[in-house]
């Protein structure tokens, strides 16, 4: 499978980011860095800033740039927090994501995968679950913070913490918000297969008192080739009840990945 189909394919999955909705407020980051705050302090601040929800309704826009040609689609995203991600293109093409399934059909081409996440985890080099798929997409730290040691350093406008043994297989920095303490960036290298998965949260917005990205920058790099993701949700809404209907038609092609 080429890049450009395998990348477009964990990016479908994976950037469901939940911005955007009618009567939020965009955050303005006026932060300032605190040069005496110890990375344990900083990861205890960060565990508090965890969006704490039942349910998310919205629609995303997403445009995907890849050697200066562009494309683009809305679909609708529903969220079970812990439990189910979901997405759906006018009903002809939808997205179901689970803690124990990755799946999605396409009736353009009567296709349809069902598996596990032993593919997207293939594909970045490391154990990938929902959970982590989740904090991604939440603008928190994909890994828990509490599973590692880590050292603390800053620029400008982040507070930047990294592991203080990188992984053998990638390498993970984190640049920490000031002003709300959730993800500004983050980014995994795996410099060996000169691969890179950097996601920017460029803004955020204030939702029922919740603070949740807004827009969100992705850049996929493998080899010479990259792929850049801008996404942006609308409509949003929290803690409504919702349905998530997903049936693979019968007679549908399986793809294998």
């Amino acid at each position: 499978m080429t890049f450009k189909k395998n990348i477009t394919f964990a990016i479908l999955l994976l950037v469901v980011i939940v911005s955007g909705c009618k009567g939020s407020k965009t955050i303005m980051s006026d932060g300032k860095i605190n040069t005496k705050l110890t990375a344990k302090q900083l990861i205890k601040n960060s565990n508090k800033a965890t969006t704490d929800f039942t349910t998310l309704v919205g629609k995303l826009k997403l445009e995907y740039i890849q050697k200066g040609k562009s494309d683009g689609t809305t679909v609708s995203f529903r969220m079970e927090k812990d439990k189910t991600i979901w997405m759906s293109k006018l009903g002809i093409a939808k997205v179901l994501i689970t803690p124990n399934r990755v799946a999605f059909y396409n009736k353009w081409d009567n296709t349809y995968f069902d598996g596990d996440f032993a593919y997207l985890s293939d594909l970045l080099g490391t154990d990938l679950d929902f959970y982590k798929v989740q904090n991604m997409l939440l603008g928190q730290s994909l890994f828990n913070l509490e599973d590692d040691t880590y050292e603390i350093s800053a620029n400008d406008t982040s507070y930047i913490l990294q592991p203080k043994r990188q992984r053998d297989l990638f390498e993970l920095f984190l640049f920490v918000n000031p002003s709300h303490f959730k993800m500004d960036s983050q980014e995994i290298a795996q410099p060996k297969d000169k691969r890179i998965l950097h996601i920017d949260y460029l803004t955020y917005q204030e939702v029922d008192k919740k603070t949740l990205p807004e827009r969100t920058k992705i850049l996929a790099i493998e080899d010479d080739e990259q792929l850049v993701i801008n996404l942006e949700l609308k409509s949003v809404k929290l803690n409504e009840e919702v349905r998530f209907p997903f049936t693979i038609p019968s007679g549908y092609k399986k793809i294998e990945l």
